[in-house]
């Protein structure tokens, strides 16, 4: 059995509209397991004022944070936050693999706007709304209680961050496996199992996008299993 001091730290990029402490629980659950975590802010989510970060700032402060961790490192992406990941991680060689969860895994030369077939606004000042219906969008399978608070932390998200491009993919040379939600709601699981094809290897969750919310115990104990049998460096 590997030693808790013996394993990876986590370095965790949380989604679009939300902030590092969305993940208190399942950092708690991985701490359980022997895990240390890292969660930063990524700059462009926030209010007031309303974000101006673009996708390569979140990459920068994810590269900053990854120099400050002795010893290997698995970076863990949600949603939104595998574009920064993909772009920020690439290169380095203190991270092990990469998890991608219900995740953006872009190539090079792909932003959200034109993975989703949408032109590039010509002024990407401002903000990017969130969906008209987050409860169902972001936490049908969340209790009440807990999809409550975590409606209530949501931010502004900046416009820029979707419309920037990913110059380089990290998963390209660091190994990969991409989690699909099967019963998300946010990133239909037909596009992510597009995404999961760029991997080295795919798992499969039924649940909706957020089951460091929904099912917190379970999906560190996924992630750990992960780590564990993790394929080789490509």
């Amino acid at each position: 059995m590997t030693r808790p001091e013996s394993r990876p730290t986590l370095l965790i990029a949380h989604g679009a509209w939300h902030q590092p402490s969305s993940w208190a629980a399942t950092c708690d659950a991985l701490a359980e397991l022997g895990y240390r975590t890292r969660v930063p802010a990524l700059p462009s989510a926030g209010r007031n004022p309303a974000p101006t970060g673009s996708m390569y700032d979140d990459a920068e402060v994810i590269r900053r944070e990854l120099s400050g961790v002795d010893g290997p490192v698995v970076v863990l992406a949600h949603s939104y936050g595998g574009i920064p990941v993909t772009e920020g991680v690439a290169g380095a060689t203190s991270v092990s693999h990469l998890i991608y969860l219900a995740a953006y895994m872009l190539d090079a030369g792909e932003s959200m706007y034109s993975f989703h077939g949408m032109e590039t606004p010509s002024d990407t000042s401002g903000t990017f709304p969130l969906m008209e219906n987050p409860r169902e969008a972001l936490y049908h399978d969340v209790a009440d209680e807990l999809a409550d608070k975590a409606l209530g932390q949501l931010v502004d998200q900046s416009l820029r961050s979707f419309a920037d491009k990913v110059s380089t993919a990290a998963w390209q040379d660091i190994s990969s496996t991409y989690v699909v939600c099967g019963d998300d709601r946010a990133v239909p699981p037909a596009l992510q199992e597009t995404m999961a094809a760029r991997a080295t290897a795919s798992r499969t969750l039924a649940t909706g996008h957020s089951p460091y919310l929904a099912a917190p115990h379970r999906f560190a104990a996924l992630v750990d299993e992960i780590i564990r049998s993790a394929p080789a460096a490509r």
